[in-house]
């Protein structure tokens, strides 16, 4: 491994240990073995290494929520079987990896978050929104523009907000994959009566 994979890997570590705000870029070079010149040489500065190393934490945590991939989950594409299914893999993250989930809302609650980085972890948002819906939906992720990012790929993303918020704060009365799927049933039986 490289400085930039070893800054990376112990802006990992340090983000999961201290969090967004209290890491240091001293901590990331006693963590990755490297120098504070290497975090300016291959990053441009510690926030931005940092919102790198954030990203790819939740890209890591998201591949798990279509474990069998995005054409071999059980039940069809566009079915409450495989709503269901994704939705226990993404509650099971939340147990599994917690001081992620964590720091994501220590990112996204964040005052100081410098314009920059924010600007970045909205654009990371929305690779985000295309990528869930193939785990849903099946098929290739849409192209970016695509009014289904920001309609289907939004609603998904607010749905994972809400669990998200519901397990970190008490796991014991969080709803459920198999409570979220009845939601939705009922939803659609209820807006299929118009």
């Amino acid at each position: 491994m490289g400085h930039r994979e070893d800054l990376l890997e112990g802006a990992k570590r340090c983000l999961l240990q201290k969090g967004f705000a209290r890491t240091t870029a001293r901590d990331i070079v006693r963590e990755s073995g490297t120098n504070l010149a290497s975090i300016g040489y291959h990053y441009g500065s510690k926030n931005r290494l940092l919102a790198e190393a954030y990203v790819d934490l939740i890209a890591n945590v998201g591949d798990t929520f279509d474990a069998f991939g995005a054409d071999g989950a059980a039940g069809e594409p566009g079915s409450l079987e495989r709503f269901e299914e994704v939705w226990a893999n993404v509650t099971r993250s939340l147990t599994e990896a917690r001081p992620v989930w964590m720091l994501t809302f220590e990112m996204i609650t964040n005052p100081d978050l410098p314009p920059e980085i924010r600007e970045y972890l909205v654009k990371a948002q929305d690779e985000g929104r295309r990528g869930v819906i193939p785990m849903f939906l099946g098929g290739a992720e849409p192209e970016p523009g695509d009014d289904s990012v920001r309609t289907l790929g939004g609603f998904y993303q607010t749905l994972l907000n809400g669990l998200t918020v519901q397990w970190l704060f008490d796991p014991g009365s969080a709803t459920t994959a198999e409570q979220l799927t009845e939601g939705l049933r009922r939803v659609v039986g209820a807006a299929g009566k118009d």
